[in-house]
C-alpha cells in the first residue's frame, strides 16, 4: 500500500483496488495534556485509544448501515488497526460538522455570557474549516456558499445528516446508560452523493456518565455486551 496521507489521529493510504486504508493511532487532539475533540492539534498519546476507536467506528457504522445511513465503510481489520474505506471527495481542504447537545467546551467558551454551561442544546449545528494554521474556524452557510466550498443545498443536507446521525449515536448511547454532550462529523461526495466520512469514536465526541467524563479508552466497554 501506498502511504498517501499523515493525519493527527490516522494516516491513510491507498490499496491496490483503489479503496483507502485508514490506520488509527495513539494521538487524540487537545491542549497542556488535556484531551479535547474539538481541539485541532495532537494534545497527547494515550495508548490503546486506537484500537479503541477503530471498534467503536466499526461499531456506529454498521448501525448507520442498517439504518440505511450511506457511508464511506467497506470493513476493517482490528488486528491492523485498519479501515478500508471508499474514496470520497471532502468539501474544500475538508469541513467539520460539529452537533451539539450540551454547552460545553469551544461553545460555552464562545458564548458563556448568554448561556450557563452543560445547558441543554437543540440538536446545534455549526461548521468549521478544517485549517491548522488558522485554528479551525467556524464557517457561516452564506460563507461556503460564496467561498464555492459547497452549494447551499448541499450545505442543507449535511446539516440533517449531522443531526441524523448524531441523534442516532445519542440515542444509543442513552440506552447504555450515558449521555453524548457534543460530536464531530466530516462529510463527502462519493458518486455525486453526500456520505459520512472519517470516523465516530470517543476521540471526537465528548460522553458522560452522570457526571463524569468517559475517556475514550473507556467507551467501548460500554458498548460492547
Amino acid at each position: 500500500m501506498k502511504k498517501i496521507y499523515v493525519g493527527k489521529t490516522k494516516d491513510i493510504y491507498k490499496n491496490s483496488a483503489g479503496n483507502y486504508v485508514l490506520k488509527f493511532k495513539d494521538d487524540v487532539t487537545g491542549a497542556n495534556g488535556v484531551f479535547d475533540p474539538g481541539a485541532n492539534a495532537v494534545g497527547l498519546s494515550i495508548d490503546g485509544v486506537g484500537h479503541e476507536g477503530l471498534q467503536i467506528t466499526k461499531y456506529f457504522f454498521e448501525i448507520l448501515k442498517k439504518r440505511g445511513v450511506a457511508t464511506h465503510y467497506i470493513d476493517c481489520d482490528l488486528n491492523e488497526n485498519t479501515m478500508t474505506v471508499k474514496p470520497a471527495q471532502v468539501f474544500g481542504d475538508g469541513l467539520e460538522f460539529i452537533c451539539r447537545f450540551k454547552a460545553t467546551g469551544s461553545f460555552f467558551r464562545r458564548y458563556g455570557k448568554y448561556v450557563k454551561e452543560n445547558a441543554d442544546l437543540d440538536t446545534y449545528v455549526e461548521v468549521t474549516l478544517k485549517d491548522d494554521e488558522r485554528c479551525d474556524p467556524l464557517v457561516t452557510e452564506d460563507a461556503l456558499v460564496e467561498l464555492n466550498i459547497l452549494t447551499r443545498e448541499e450545505y442543507e443536507e449535511a446539516v440533517a445528516l449531522t443531526k441524523e446521525v448524531s441523534t442516532i449515536v445519542r440515542d444509543v448511547l442513552n440506552d447504555r446508560g450515558l449521555t453524548l454532550f457534543d460530536i464531530k462529523l466530516e462529510f463527502g461526495r462519493i458518486d455525486g452523493r453526500i456520505v459520512l466520512i472519517d470516523e465516530i469514536s470517543g476521540g471526537n465526541m465528548r460522553v458522560y456518565k452522570g457526571n463524569k467524563f468517559i475517556a475514550p479508552t473507556d467507551l467501548y466497554s460500554f458498548l460492547h455486551d
